[in-house]
């Protein structure tokens, strides 16, 4: 097996069908050479139909913990290349194809892509720009990760200790790994993945500013590991509302 695609979902089931439809379309390139793996964690609703009837791998677990959700998604794959993406988002059709190309020249140890939005409003948009210069800053990316499954290994997946910002931490890791191999993190120029604004349509435009700039203590306490009613209002516990998610044929790409 050549990828193995991993993808968290907790009451996934207004977006797992078209997260699993791109990443179909993107495996044509390589017939019987990627596995889907759907880590259902704690889905009350008609998630694991729509994965099943897929016919994508399925893995139950029960933690409130996306470090440990991901991580087990991991302990299952066979692939020899290893993606992490979110139930909420979809891929570009090129984006194995990219990854594997990347993969082969032997300069790169891993990386992100760049992530576009569903929609955009001055709120979402000053929030994009805020990310991305924290991003800049120290040179990661986020929404779609990529690696060989041995380098995964080799830093210890992702941190469970961490209740929030694990993938970010995977990547800070990976990046330092990547330097001491002489081989570089990037962000790959070409493809994108989409993502849903539900947290946006859920807490509105400006939850991300405000979270920043009025609940610091609160952010400080997660990275801690001593607040978990943060987290769970926010990830493991939130509820998507049916029908706030927009779906416009001609979306936002954040680059």
């Amino acid at each position: 097996m050549k990828f193995s695609v991993i993808i968290p979902a907790h009451n996934e089931e207004c977006f797992i069908g078209k997260c699993l439809d791109s990443i179909g379309r993107a495996s044509a390139a390589y017939p019987s050479e990627v596995e889907i793996i759907v880590v259902l964690n704690r889905c009350t609703d008609g998630t694991e139909k729509i994965v099943r009837d897929w016919g994508a791998k399925i893995v139950m677990n029960d933690d409130k913990n996306l470090a440990k959700i991901r991580n087990a998604g991991a302990k299952h794959a066979t692939g020899e290349i290893l993606m992490t993406i979110d139930a909420d988002s979809w891929m570009s059709e090129n984006m194995l194809q990219k990854i594997d190309r990347a993969l082969q020249t032997g300069k790169y140890i891993g990386g992100g892509v760049h992530i576009g939005l569903e929609r955009v409003s001055l709120g979402i948009i000053l929030t994009g720009i805020l990310l991305k210069m924290c991003l800049l800053f120290t040179g990661l990316s986020g929404g779609l990760y990529w690696c060989y499954r041995r380098d995964f290994e080799a830093i210890g997946g992702f941190n469970e200790n961490l209740l929030v910002a694990e993938d970010l931490d995977f990547a800070k890791r990976l990046k330092t790994y990547g330097r001491e191999h002489g081989k570089k993190f990037i962000t790959l120029r070409g493809v994108h993945i989409m993502t849903s604004c539900r947290k946006f349509d859920h807490f509105g435009d400006w939850v991300m500013l405000k979270t920043l700039f009025f609940h610091g203590r609160e952010l400080k306490e997660c990275f801690n590991g001593t607040n978990t009613d943060f987290p769970n209002r926010y990830f493991y516990d939130f509820k998507h509302k049916q029908g706030k998610s927009r779906l416009p044929s001609e979306p936002a790409l954040k680059s």
